[in-house]
């Protein structure tokens, strides 16, 4: 017999970076008590470290979403691989030029010269996908957090295009 209920033991999983960021500020708070002032600088950073943490993961709890979506989402040393039902492929991520989400928030379409690859957002380990975007330069990630969280999403929304092509018309379809 279980030790933790089920439903509990998901729900920490699913808070787990949160709960750690915390977790590590709460220990710093205390070991600020320390009466030697090195103790105490060490004390302050570990305390920021920690609500850096909670603040990361945070984030990623936001972008995380139920999962059950069709097909899987591999991100492997900067490549993003989905392998779907019915379609799938792969890109570079330094090949991606324009990020979307499209189907009324339920589909990234990711863009590079002459490729298209759809993902589901709740597809299997399409969580992994907030690092790969991370790395986009000039993407604003609470952008992309909001265009998650939004109760009412158009049918497809432009977030991100490639510093190079900012003068260059946005290709939806």
């Amino acid at each position: 017999m279980p030790l933790i209920r089920p439903e509990l033991a998901v729900l920490v999983k699913r808070w787990s970076e949160v709960l750690i960021g915390g977790a590590v500020a709460l220990f710093g708070l205390w070991a600020l008590q320390a009466h030697d002032p090195f103790f105490r600088v060490l004390a302050g950073l570990v305390v920021l470290a920690g609500i850096g943490l909670a603040f990361i993961g945070w984030r990623r709890l936001r972008f995380r979403r139920d999962g059950g979506g069709p097909g899987i989402v591999q991100h492997v040393e900067g490549q993003i691989s989905y392998f779907g039902p019915e379609e799938g492929g792969f890109m570079a991520l330094r090949d991606i030029v324009e990020l979307h989400l499209i189907g009324h928030g339920t589909r990234w379409l990711l863009i590079a010269d002459g490729t298209r690859l759809e993902i589901p957002v709740t597809a299997q380990g399409a969580d992994g996908l907030f690092d790969a975007f991370a790395t986009l330069p000039g993407l604003r990630m609470h952008t992309l957090l909001d265009a998650l969280d939004d109760t009412t999403p158009p049918e497809s929304r432009a977030l991100w295009l490639h510093p190079a092509r900012s003068g260059r018309y946005l290709h939806l379809r």
